[in-house]
């Protein structure tokens, strides 16, 4: 007896919703606009008596003797909103075989089964497949009533599920878009930031003005090449431009020193690798770009600095930067020296692969066009922000 208390409460919540849709429908059906039910019964006699019980309720009552009749009258009726059918229909379609198609064909249609008295699998099996109520036959006017009445509030419930649904959707979408927006703009300011910092690099050492922006430029060049995804191609390009940024906390006599600089003033500059990786990773969105800053200086075969790492020991952003960063200081004047061609140059690239470079980063740079550097170095000289250029490194 437990289960049947466990289930009163239901029950009664249930008959309420119902009696409160009757009175709802039955203030709609005052009006021109009455509900429109389809009844599915092959005996003529049954079907005129479920007929009239329907319309005394104030029901717009259409019928049909077989599952066919009915599948096509619903066709030409989309405005038909419940069908109430008998389980046994003629032509080898149930009625359960009818409402498998309603379902499937009109799934915001309710189905009301008329089964025999004494059947009570039937129901059960009615229910799991998906009708909105069941009523016994000999039908009972207010069983019949209280079960349109219900599959009409499920009819509602789901409409009403399904344009709530479509609401959190379109206002989900246009959040999403404004989410979208406030992030290219906070990542804007991200990149406007990083270029303020180069900017004060540059104002230090006027020397490799520009070089900055031209290796990040090489740098993403190269990684598309080797078809990394947006995200480590934006991390390489930001790692790449920033990758001196530890020179700022280098002394101005040793910074532009004009000679050869001593041993001991030597260990000081080779200390911007770790200078520049300390500022650059307390900037969370820069932290993967910070392991690009410490590593740029590290060699394929270990003889580089500061921490003497070999092959794919250092990560693959600084890998790559070091070809671009030897590509533009050898093809860049000096004031002690004259740069050389972008074709020396490759070929000083190629000569060193395996032990300044990795030996897979320099393959993939010989197999550009070499008339790709001259022409990323013009376009550079011809672009005057840099924020703009790491937008385009993840761009297609």
């Amino acid at each position: 007896m437990q289960p049947i208390r466990c289930l009163a409460a239901p029950l009664a919540q249930y008959r309420w919703k119902v009696c409160a849709a009757r009175a709802t429908i039955g203030m709609a059906q005052t009006e021109t606009n009455r509900e429109h039910l389809l009844l599915v019964e092959t005996e003529a006699g049954a079907r005129m008596r479920s007929m009239r019980m329907l319309r005394e309720y104030g029901y717009e009552v259409a019928s049909a003797s077989t599952a066919a009749e009915a599948l096509v009258y619903l066709e030409l009726h989309p405005g038909c909103k419940i069908v109430v059918s008998d389980v046994l229909l003629p032509a080898g379609a149930s009625g359960f075989a009818l409402l498998d198609q309603v379902s499937r064909l009109h799934s915001d249609v309710g189905v009301v089964l008329m089964l025999t008295s004494g059947t009570p699998q039937l129901a059960v099996q009615a229910f799991r497949r998906g009708a909105a109520d069941v009523v016994l036959k000999p039908l009972c006017g207010v069983a019949l009533q209280n079960a349109v009445a219900g599959a009409l509030l499920q009819g509602e419930m789901r409409r009403e599920t399904v344009r709530y649904v479509r609401n959190l959707e379109s206002l989900v979408s246009e959040r999403t878009g404004k989410l979208r927006e406030i992030m290219a703009d906070l990542e804007l300011s991200y990149d406007v930031t990083i270029e303020a910092m180069g900017d004060a690099l540059d104002m230090r050492d006027e020397e490799t003005e520009g070089h900055s922006k031209r290796v990040m430029a090489y740098t993403v060049a190269l990684a598309k090449q080797m078809r990394l995804v947006p995200h480590d191609l934006k991390t390489i390009a930001r790692g790449a431009f920033l990758h001196d940024i530890g020179k700022i906390a280098i002394p101005d006599s040793i910074l532009l020193k004009p000679g050869k600089l001593t041993e001991e003033e030597m260990i000081v500059m080779q200390g911007h690798c770790e200078q520049g990786y300390r500022i650059v990773r307390k900037i969370p969105f820069l932290e993967e770009a910070a392991e690009i800053v410490y590593a740029h200086q590290e060699r394929f075969d270990g003889s580089g600095y500061p921490r003497a790492l070999s092959g794919r020991q250092i990560p693959l952003g600084a890998r790559i930067f070091a070809v671009a960063d030897t590509l533009d200081a050898m093809t860049s004047d000096r004031p002690y020296r004259r740069g050389l061609s972008f074709g020396d140059a490759i070929a000083e690239i190629e000569r060193c692969s395996g032990t300044q470079f990795d030996p897979i980063v320099v393959d993939e740079f010989l197999a550009m066009p070499g008339s790709t550097w001259p022409a990323i170095r013009a376009e550079v000289g011809r672009q005057t922000h840099a924020a703009e250029l790491v937008r385009a490194a993840s761009a297609a």
